[in-house]
């Protein structure tokens, strides 16, 4: 058995990394912390509690809608929901409530999808 300890990155291809980086920085509201621009690609690593996320364009690695999604815990939920649509980011899923948190999807650039996500009190 594999004992995993912690989450160290998730990464989401991008065909644009000027673009991506505009999002991520811009709208997102990311800071940069590596980045790596090689003859392989470029790798853009933005550091989030203990863990990172990153953007990356490399050959062989196209980005999909159907991929995986990250989810950004926020501060405040209807701030962010306000800021995405002012900045007119398409909405895959509309913010909802569960009985845990409440949460709304969206897409990159890419068309990945990126979950906007605040915990309720007490859940972890």
């Amino acid at each position: 058995m594999i004992n995993v300890i912690e989450l160290a990155f998730t990464c989401y291809p991008v065909t644009d990394v000027a673009r991506a980086r505009a999002f991520y920085e811009g709208v997102i509201g990311l800071k940069p912390g590596m980045v790596s621009e090689t003859e392989g690609g470029t790798w853009v690593e933005y550091e989030i509690a203990s863990g990172a996320f990153a953007i990356g364009k490399m050959e062989g690695w196209p980005p999909s809608p159907a991929g995986a999604s990250v989810a950004f815990e926020v501060e405040d939920f209807e701030a962010a929901i306000a800021k995405l649509k002012e900045a007119g980011v398409p909405f895959k899923m509309e913010a909802f409530e569960t009985p845990v948190c409440h949460m709304a999807f969206v897409t990159d650039p890419d068309g990945s999808a990126l979950c906007i996500h605040k915990r309720k009190p007490g859940h972890h």
